[in-house]
């Protein structure tokens, strides 16, 4: 039996993210997820791969707005959800253009100096319908600011399997699912081609290849060799590191951990 164990949410890209007792599904993906991503000066995104210590900087939902809190300093900034300019802009999420709205000068500054570098936030509202790979969707599914699609499934056997080969065993944040499952064998979300939550169909649609960010201790920010280092001598592929898959799903609802995961 296959069993939702925890869902956790992103808002601000490559920001610490949260574990939640349920989550809704918008069009996008969960509520609130990766709706805001900071931007560099040519309106590329900014991640964790070329700062760590984004690592640090910690989101919490509020009535109203974002709490984001430097783990290190303490200094914090509330960002309310609608933008407070009307200022668009194109900004860049890998090979994606789509259009995003600027925050707020306050915002601008404060990620600004907490980063040490000069960066703004933006927001995507809700007419920006950005797609996923077309060779991979299914009904032209769009998604927030993610690396490319709206959710991300890891078993917890698979975490348990690689702990198993590791020296210091890595939390799950390591590698920022959105939904968690126990139950099954390691690994099993790679065949996961299909299945329900509750009325909600879900699709396995990609492998997820994995990059620097899992190197990255997200209690301190500091970057190491593991996990990509053992993971490469059993899920290496294609020359490309593999850990959880990517969702696409049809319907709408809430998710909540203790949830049964249907298979066919």
């Amino acid at each position: 039996m296959l069993t939702v164990s925890d869902i956790y949410i992103y808002p601000v890209k490559s920001l610490g993210g949260f574990s939640v007792p349920a989550a809704t599904l918008t069009d996008r993906g969960f509520k609130y997820d990766r709706r805001w991503m900071l931007i560099d000066e040519n309106n590329r995104f900014i991640s964790q791969r070329e700062v760590s210590a984004m690592a640090l900087l910690r989101v919490a939902l509020q009535e109203g707005n974002l709490l984001i809190t430097n783990k290190k300093t303490a200094d914090l900034i509330k960002v309310p959800f609608e933008p407070l300019t009307s200022e668009t802009m194109m900004v860049s999420v890998w090979d994606d253009n789509c259009l995003a709205q600027r925050v707020s000068d306050e915002a601008d500054a404060w990620f600004s100096r907490q980063l040490n570098m000069s960066c703004r936030l933006v927001y995507m509202p809700d007419s920006t319908q950005r797609t996923v790979d077309e060779q991979y969707a299914h009904n032209k599914e769009i998604t927030s600011f993610s690396d490319g699609y709206p959710l991300l499934i890891i078993g917890q056997a698979s975490l348990d399997d690689l702990n198993n080969r590791l020296t210091s065993p890595l939390p799950m944040n390591r590698f920022r699912p959105n939904i968690v499952f126990t139950g099954g064998l390691p690994f099993q979300e790679d065949d996961m081609k299909q299945f329900h939550i509750g009325d909600i169909q879900f699709f396995g649609v990609k492998p997820c290849a994995r990059c620097v960010i899992t190197t990255i201790d997200q209690e301190s920010g500091i970057k190491a060799k593991e996990p990509l280092k053992t993971l490469s001598t059993y899920r290496a592929k294609n020359q490309k590191i593999y850990f959880g898959q990517n969702l696409l799903f049809n319907g709408s609802g809430t998710i909540r951990v203790g949830d049964m995961i249907t298979l066919p």
